[in-house]
């Protein structure tokens, strides 16, 4: 009887988080048309840039917290990401003010 039970229960989460996957793919639809549509609204360039940069982290961390699993996993692997994203982050900071116009310009 409890091997019976075992499949049922495995078989409704496997659906819940279908139905789960489903609605976020549906919701980041949603976030994606909201920042075509932003763009295109007359608003400082500051305000247009930070929503943007907002919606994007919102769908970032519904992609990652979802679609790659990291809600599921165990807390060592969500810190290893995030120091992943943290040095790759600072990377691409490093290299942006490294090769800046300014860097570039000969000196006086």
């Amino acid at each position: 009887m409890s091997s019976s039970a075992a499949p049922a229960h495995g078989h409704d989460l496997e659906e819940s988080k279908f139905q789960l996957f489903v609605q976020v793919a549906m919701l980041l639809a949603v976030i994606t048309g909201l920042e075509i549509v932003t763009v295109y609204l007359p608003f400082a360039a500051w305000i247009l840039v930070a929503a943007l940069v907002i919606a994007s982290a919102v769908k970032f961390m519904f992609v990652i917290f979802v679609f790659m699993h990291l809600k599921w996993d165990k807390p060592f692997c969500t810190i290893l990401f995030f120091i992943g994203l943290i040095l790759g982050g600072g990377t691409m900071f490093a290299l942006l003010k490294i090769f800046s116009m300014q860097a570039s310009l000969p000196l006086q």
